[in-house]
């Protein structure tokens, strides 16, 4: 299993495809440059199998709709976040200058924690919400990576103060789902670079002194 960064829509936001040898791939929060990202998948015959979502924020669902519509492939929320999709208010995006983003309704709703098997790909889903109350984290344990959103990022966390945020649960979210898996894994972010488990619990000043 392999993966690859790319940043998308309006605040660059990272995408994520996550693929095998087949060249099949999940796509991990298209935020946007739908056309771009169809583009750069079909130049590379990389077959999308579903999207997974993090969370709904606006900057991270910008380009659902454009690649569902053209693989006819599942998108996955969680449920506390079933609504944002399709609501401005809701995903952030009427508060910002980029214009309302609406997309379709979900397709699969992730109700809890446990194993989520797509194809050959087999993901642990973790709850960690506080920077949204519906967002998620995507384990890969055989590739030693984890899609962790907007809860963790190198060397901060994410934001608290939109709407369902909340910094203690945030705070809780990420250490005791987060910060327990093997230090050697690989924490790929919503923003900015890559980190790892072990890099934040050595570093990131949010983290310290809890």
């Amino acid at each position: 299993m392999k993966w690859r960064q790319l940043p998308l829509g309006p605040l660059q936001t990272n995408c994520y495809l996550f693929f095998n040898e087949k060249k099949e791939c999940l796509i991990i929060d298209p935020g946007g440059d739908g056309k771009k990202l169809i583009s750069l998948l079909e130049q590379q015959h990389i077959k999308p199998l579903a999207i997974l979502l993090t969370h709904a924020h606006f900057d991270h669902i910008g380009a659902v709709d454009d690649v569902r519509k053209q693989w006819n492939i599942p998108v996955y929320v969680h449920k506390n976040e079933k609504d944002w999709l399709s609501d401005s208010s809701l995903n952030g995006s009427q508060f910002f200058m980029a214009g309302a983003v609406s997309v379709a309704e979900p397709d699969k709703l992730i109700k809890g924690e446990g194993k989520l098997e797509i194809g050959e790909f087999s993901l642990q889903v973790y709850e960690t919400p506080g920077h949204s109350p519906g967002s998620v984290s995507f384990y890969a344990q055989e590739a030693g990576i984890v899609f962790s959103g907007d809860a963790l990022f190198a060397g901060s966390i994410g934001r608290t103060d939109l709407p369902g945020g909340n910094h203690e649960q945030l705070i809780k979210s990420i250490h005791n789902k987060l910060l327990n898996l093997p230090e050697e894994t690989i924490v790929l972010s919503g923003h900015g670079p890559e980190t790892s488990i072990e890099q934040e619990m050595e570093s990131n000043p949010f983290l310290n002194g809890f």
